[in-house]
């Protein structure tokens, strides 16, 4: 198994020792995405339901370049900065993918920038 970088500039650039993803065999794991603007590298949204919008974009952006779609995630894991934004973030999260939704696991987290309110990374399997 071969295992590749992947880097677009429709996402945000990593912040850290990271990739935006790695393609592995039939897999793409993409990291963990915050609601950064691609453009400015910088929070723009203030609110759960916009930070939701923009994470899923910003990570759909990564998962087509690698020739995959957002139908070929099978896993997503959620970190929130506040449990109380659940119901919210659920409502974006559901426009993304309304019907046979990947597995997933949703925990509340303390992040150290305070704008931070969701985090998403994915797991996409596609038969290449």
């Amino acid at each position: 198994m071969t295992k590749q970088v992947v880097f677009t500039e429709k996402g945000p650039k990593p912040i850290g020792p990271y990739s935006q993803a790695i393609k592995a065999g039939d897999f793409l794991f993409v990291s963990g995405m915050i609601a950064l603007n691609p453009a400015t590298g910088k929070i723009d949204d203030t609110d759960i339901k916009s930070q939701t919008r923009r994470v899923i974009e910003n990570a759909k952006a990564i998962i087509e370049s690698a020739g995959y779609s957002l139908k070929d995630v099978v896993k997503a894991t959620v970190y929130l900065a506040k449990p109380e934004d659940f119901a919210a973030m659920n409502e974006i999260y559901r426009e993304y993918f309304p019907e046979s939704p990947p597995a997933r696991t949703t925990v509340a987290v303390h992040f150290p920038v305070k704008e931070v309110l969701v985090e998403i990374e994915f797991i996409a399997w596609k038969r290449q």
